[in-house]
């Protein structure tokens, strides 16, 4: 018998509203973001997504210029 294990499972992508749930950012500057090319979007016919690895790496980006000052 194989025994399942609850590891936190990490999405692929997320919609709009949910990016903006997991970062703190609001929708104007989440577009925003995403028109300056910071945060990638991939579009499923109607749908926004955003990979969730880009999230990380704008937070990741952020970090790491906080820390030079």
């Amino acid at each position: 018998m194989i025994q399942k294990t609850s590891l936190p499972i990490e999405p692929i992508s997320v919609r709009i509203p949910e990016a903006c749930r997991l970062t703190g950012i609001g929708r104007s500057k989440l577009y925003e973001l995403i028109a300056e090319g910071r945060i990638e979007v991939v579009k499923v016919g109607a749908m926004t997504l955003v990979p969730y690895a880009s999230l990380k790496d704008l937070i990741d980006q952020a970090r790491r210029s906080e820390n030079r000052h």
